[in-house]
């Protein structure tokens, strides 16, 4: 057999195009999966920045502690509900003080130390 007989199979079969479309096809998978690896190493390293910060102190008012005095009296702002609907549903609201007393049990600790689980 002549070689323009396998040259004329060739494109009979879908020539240059089937060759594009698979190039194609594997350079969009290619890409996908370098967005997936991209957002991967993201969101690790959001995770390990967000565990080398210490714990915030928060009151049980969801305040910082900085906005309670020495006597745990809170001076944040909040909303107080001052007018509700039939179904008891806060219509109105206006600025008031947080009622909470600041948080006094144990402090949390600066380090945690803890044993190796495995034997030397």
């Amino acid at each position: 057999m002549a070689w323009y007989w396998w040259l004329f199979i060739f494109f009979m079969m879908g020539g240059f195009g089937g060759l594009a479309n698979a190039g194609r096809q594997a350079l969009a998978t290619r890409h996908e999966r370098q967005l997936q690896r991209i957002e991967a190493h993201r969101q690790e390293r959001l995770a390990l920045e967000a565990a080398q910060k210490p714990p915030e102190p928060i009151c049980g008012c969801t305040h910082h502690l900085a906005k309670h005095d020495k006597a745990g009296k809170c001076h944040e702002l909040v909303e107080t509900p001052t007018a509700w609907d039939e179904n008891k549903k806060p219509v109105r609201f206006e600025a008031g003080t947080c009622n909470c007393q600041q948080y006094v049990g144990p402090q949390p600790l600066s380090q945690v130390y803890a044993d190796e689980l495995t034997d030397l």
